[in-house]
């Protein structure tokens, strides 16, 4: 996995966990269904993140949206781009936290993801294998 924002690669500090375990997490990522029960264990100053479907309905968790540092949008292809338009929209609805878009994304996508209000993009070994982290800091440069 490589997280990349616009200054470069940078270090995970979550974890992913489901929503019984994030006690003694200082940040813990759950899944969307696993939203509530999450919110309900969550203790003072601990963060939480959600990982949310490109097809998620953003009034289905708009109530918890200020309760959470990072939201994850995930792009099953390059060539599926609703998590553009999800991004904005969440930006639109509000949201100030962390915005990551994960999947296998390409450089090129990358100016489009941080005008979409996307603060970094997570890739996995396969796609981090074939592309740079130069590559998509040379990208963002292109920014529509």
């Amino acid at each position: 996995m490589l997280l990349i924002d616009r200054q470069g690669e940078r270090a995970e500090t979550w974890s992913r966990v489901d929503g019984a375990a994030i006690e003694a997490l200082p940040q813990a990522l759950v899944r969307v269904d696993a939203l509530q029960e999450a919110l309900a264990k969550l203790a003072p100053g601990q963060q939480l993140g959600v990982i949310i479907a490109n097809t998620q309905s953003v009034a289905a968790f708009r109530p918890a949206l200020p309760l959470l540092s990072l939201i994850a949008v995930a792009f099953p292809s390059f060539g599926d781009g609703r998590g553009f338009s999800l991004g904005r929209l969440l930006r639109r609805n509000g949201y100030r936290g962390r915005l990551r878009g994960y999947g296998p994304l390409i450089p090129d996508q990358f100016p489009y993801a941080l005008a979409c209000g996307f603060d970094e993009i997570e890739l996995p070994d396969t796609s981090a294998a074939r592309q740079s982290v130069s590559q998509w800091l040379a990208a963002k440069t292109h920014l529509p």
